[in-house]
């Protein structure tokens, strides 16, 4: 995926995931969050299941690994924030 796709994808999935966990967060973080999601999630699944979300640069598959990864991302730091 080219890097302008990634940011708009991630922006995508991170604000999402942002109305999904009820949070306020920033533009920049939600697209680090998607895209870290993204990454993270995908590198989870490929390890473990050997399922990989590839696609053309703007793909429905990364935008709902993103979305995951960024929710997952989110509890993870209300846990570590506790």
């Amino acid at each position: 995926m080219g890097w302008l796709a990634a940011i708009i994808v991630g922006g995508i999935a991170g604000w999402l995931a942002e109305q999904f966990m009820k949070s306020n967060m920033g533009l920049l973080a939600n697209i680090l969050l998607g895209i870290v999601g993204a990454i993270l999630f995908n590198f989870i699944f490929g390890t473990l299941l050997g399922l990989y979300a590839a696609g053309a640069s703007f793909s429905f598959g990364y935008l709902i690994v993103g979305f995951i990864g960024a929710c997952i991302l989110i509890w993870l730091a209300r846990m570590v924030r506790r």
